[in-house]
């Protein structure tokens, strides 16, 4: 990539935000230190555009799971969040990824370690039609590059239909007869991992794309839709949707990702 990934430090203390700033700079990073306060932040998110927001589980104002809930309302570009906490707390971990971040790493952690782990998040470029340049030596989590692919359609992380999306990708990704079920099986299959009806996660997941198509950034959704969906009749159906980026996913990361 030859654009300076640009990093949002929600701490301006010398003693974190300051120096992981230094760290990552020398890493080849744009990085920017803000005060570790919620309110703050989202503005900052707002008027600075950052790929990357670091956000404390715990901040004055707003927490890093209400920020992320109220900046996935607005219509601006969102970031990759990653949180940090002191405390590795199940509960706590999973709330925030149900809200939309995409790692959570547990303080203290050497500086190096967050630049490493926003290579994994960014350091390739889903929109590029070459093959994407990988960290070598690590394995690409498949639920990153899902949630990744997602949140850059503009599918908000704090509705059901989020959730239901990236889990009928990952089960069509690892198995392609889902996609020749959907009513019969995908659909049974995902409500009886949250615990809900066939027909409650095809509105949500129908609901979800409506949302991406009327919000989401145009030139993105046309980098992956526009030559195979028809713009004339509107959105894709929950199949088109859900068969483009899990073959897209097979397609371009097969050999990076354990598929």
């Amino acid at each position: 990539m030859t654009k300076k990934i640009k990093v949002l430090i929600g701490d301006d203390t010398r003693e974190f935000g300051i120096a992981a700033a230094d760290v990552l700079r020398g890493m080849g990073f744009f990085c920017i230190t803000r005060p570790k306060d919620g309110n703050i932040l989202l503005d900052a998110i707002k008027d600075e555009l950052p790929d990357v927001a670091i956000l404390d589980l715990s901040m004055p104002n707003l927490d890093a799971i209400e920020l992320m809930k109220k900046q996935s309302r607005m219509a601006v570009k969102r970031p990759v969040y990653i949180v940090t906490s002191p405390c590795d707390n199940a509960f706590a971990q999973k709330q925030a990824m149900q809200a939309g971040a995409a790692y959570y790493l547990i303080r203290p952690f050497d500086p190096k370690i967050l630049g490493d782990r926003i290579n994994e998040l960014l350091g390739y470029d889903f929109l590029e039609s070459s093959a994407p340049v990988l960290p070598t030596g690590r394995e690409l989590s498949l639920e990153v590059v899902v949630t990744e692919m997602i949140h850059q359609l503009g599918v908000p992380a704090h509705i059901k239909g989020y959730h239901y999306l990236r889990s009928a990708i990952l089960h069509c990704i690892e198995d392609s007869e889902m996609l020749e079920c959907v009513t019969k099986l995908l659909y049974p299959t995902v409500a009886d991992e949250f615990q809900t009806t066939p027909s409650r996660v095809e509105r949500a997941i129908r609901h979800a794309i409506e949302i991406a198509w009327d919000r989401g950034d145009i030139e993105t959704l046309n980098s992956y839709f526009g030559f195979t969906v028809n713009t004339g009749k509107g959105k894709p159906t929950n199949s088109e949707f859900i068969a483009l980026i899990a073959d897209r996913i097979k397609l371009r990361y097969r050999e990076a990702v354990k598929i």
